[in-house]
Order: structure tokens, then sequence, then C-alpha cells
């Protein structure tokens, strides 16, 4: 399949603001003057999704080319899609997604998974979850989505106990019922755990993120999961999941390209 030049900017969150503002792009499927390709922006956040994107970039049908757009955090980049500012978006799961549209009455939908990611916590002063002292700082995130996932993993190793009658990936603090090492939780956005990574005694953190401290999942995580309901997907608005555009951003995003860098990269595997 023939190779489409990618062209990469970069949108960061004062700069995204103004975007959103401003006419949205054409939609998936306008036709392009002179027989040109269709330009399909579409957002991601950090590497590895932005390799992902780039890697989609060379398998796209030669009637779409791809735009990557760097945003720099993950609300600005679900308000741009669903401001139509975006055509597509590769930045989160699915229970991120369903949360997003809850709170911003968006219908953003979930095209197809791409890659399950191992999470991790971590700490600084640590090299064993068991000297996990009493009243312990721990760093997890403050959205519902994610800050369940961190507890259930708590939870899972038998540090702390959920109330049984609440689902564990939906829990918040508030549904603990046994915490023994009354451990003390610091909520704060996702983009904001790698500064608790200095003050906390253990944080939670993906590891597209963590790896701006030089760490990983595999060499540093103290506790760890892979979760195939968590895996990154294709996100487009729901007006445009039936279209031929997005049709070709599915299969570009599942291509050979993608599978490779995802291949090479082991705190990610492929969910396709």
């Amino acid at each position: 399949m023939r190779s489409r030049p990618l062209k990469a900017i970069t949108a960061l969150a004062a700069a995204a603001a103004l975007l959103v503002g401003c006419t949205s792009s054409a939609g998936p499927d306008s036709s392009a003057p002179g027989g040109e390709p269709v330009t399909l922006r579409v957002g991601a956040v950090s590497s590895p999704m932005t390799d992902v994107v780039e890697a989609a970039a060379q398998a796209i049908d030669p009637a779409y080319e791809i735009e990557l757009v760097e945003v720099s955090d993950y609300v600005t980049i679900n308000n741009m899609l669903a401001a139509g500012d975006l055509d597509a978006n590769f930045s989160q799961h699915v229970p991120y997604m369903e949360l997003f549209n809850e709170k911003n009455g968006a219908s953003l939908r979930g095209m197809t998974p791409v890659y399950n990611f191992v999470i991790a916590f971590y700490s600084k002063t640590l090299d064993d979850i068991a000297d996990l002292p009493q009243d312990a700082v721990v760093a997890i995130p403050n959205d519902a989505a994610n800050a369940g996932r961190a507890l259930k993993l708590l939870a899972d190793n038998d540090i702390l106990t959920l109330d049984p009658d609440v689902d564990p990936y939906e829990a918040t603090t508030a549904d603990i019922t046994e915490n023994p090492k009354n451990l003390q939780f610091l909520e704060v956005e996702i983009a904001q755990l790698n500064t608790a990574y200095d003050e906390a005694d253990l944080v939670f953190q993906w590891p597209s993120m963590i790896a701006a401290l030089g760490l990983n999942p595999q060499d540093d995580g103290l506790l760890t999961e892979l979760d195939d309901r968590f895996a990154l997907n294709l996100v487009v608005r729901s007006e445009d999941a039936d279209t031929p555009a997005t049709d070709a951003l599915i299969t570009a995003f599942t291509s050979d390209e993608v599978l490779a860098v995802i291949e090479a990269n082991p705190t990610i595997e492929p969910a396709f």
C-alpha cells in the first residue's frame, strides 16, 4: 500500500483553547480539491500513542493522509474531537471516554482497540511493596475510570479491601472498607502524577507518562497489571463512526506497520 506523508504539528494546551474556538476542519469525508488526498487530523498526547499514529499514517489508504496533532492533555484532546477540530484521537481507553461523554454531553465512540498497556505503582523510596509504611501517601488519578483501576490493583494485592457490593472498576476511596496501613490518598490528574512521584510513597502511572522519569513497569513497577478492558482505542465522534474515512483509519490503525511499532515496545501489546 502506498505510503502517505505525515504532517506533524504540536498543539499545547494554551494553543488548543484557540483551536477549539476556530472554525472546524472539513468533515472526514469532504472531497479534497484536484483529487488530492483528504487530510484526517488525529490527536495523540505522547509516545507510544504518537508513534502509533505515525505508523498508521504510513499505512492509510492513498485517498487519505493523516496529520498528527500533538496535544498536551487528555481533557483538551477530547474537547477538540467533540468540537470537530480533530477527526479522531488516539489517547484513551473506553472507560475514560465514556466518563468524558457522561460529564460533557459528548458522543465519542471507540472504534477499535489497538494496544493494551501495563500500568504500575512506582516508588522513589521503596524497592518492595512489602515495605510500604503505615500512613503512606499514595497518589492515584482523580478521574473515576483510572482511580477505580488503581484501587482495584491495591485490593488485588491485599493492601486494602473494597466494598464487595461495589464494582471494583468503579470504586472510589469512599468504598474502602479496610485500610490496615491507614493509607493517605492523593488524587490528581494523570498528567500530574509524575510530579507526585517526588512527594508520595507510592504513585500509580501509565507507562507512556512514567517514561519521562526514565522508569518502566517491567523494571520499576512494584505492582503491575495488564487488563484488556483498558486497551487504548481509536476514537471518533459517533456521527463519523460509519464513514469511509473512519473505515480507512481502522484499517490503518490495525495494520502491519502499527503492529511492528507495538511489538517493538515492551510496555504494550497488540489488542487487535
